[in-house]
């Protein structure tokens, strides 16, 4: 989680929601990721879906077997993955994940059970294993600091005052 935590200061201090990501294999971090949303203009560059890219670089770097790295590897999340990255990772990847490991809950967008139990639908695939809660407070700090300040990419008449905590 330590990782994830480094990332998502990271993305804080580059204007985009503080959610970082990384992937365990064999007890060593071999992919990691950041929301990088504002910086790409893409709504669909969630820390998740940058990790899994990140993931299948260094699958072929190494030349190892995606489906069978993924089968050994765990996922550490600052925040609860959203619907569109719970059914990416469900979904579409070619193998189970061993776990998913998380910090806050996320209650507007939640794919593993705050808004939708994408992780755990019914499915001939398999449900994924959640651990939810894991240093949540410190997600929940990251999250109130980045909702706190001014969007500069937001047009004059929707931004924020400044705030504070």
């Amino acid at each position: 989680m330590d990782v994830a935590f480094e990332l998502a200061q990271e993305a804080l201090k580059c204007n985009e929601v503080p959610v970082g990501c990384a992937f365990v294999y064999k007890g060593e971090v071999i992919a990691s990721g950041r929301n990088e949303v504002n910086a790409t203009r893409d709504a669909t560059q969630h820390a998740e879906m940058i990790t899994i890219r990140h993931l299948e670089q260094w699958c072929r770097k190494n030349e190892i077997e995606f489906d069978k790295v993924l089968t050994e590897c765990d996922l550490y999340v600052t925040v609860e993955p959203c619907i569109m990255c719970t059914a990416a990772i469900r979904f579409c990847l070619p193998a189970h994940l061993k776990s998913i490991t998380y910090g806050a809950r996320n209650e507007r967008f939640g794919g593993c059970g705050s808004v939708l139990s994408v992780h755990n639908s019914p499915s001939s695939v398999p449900a994924l294993n959640c651990v939810p809660g894991v240093e949540a407070e410190t997600a929940v700090k990251l999250l109130k600091r980045f909702y706190a300040q001014e969007n500069e990419n937001a047009p004059e008449e929707l931004r924020k005052r400044k705030r504070v905590l």
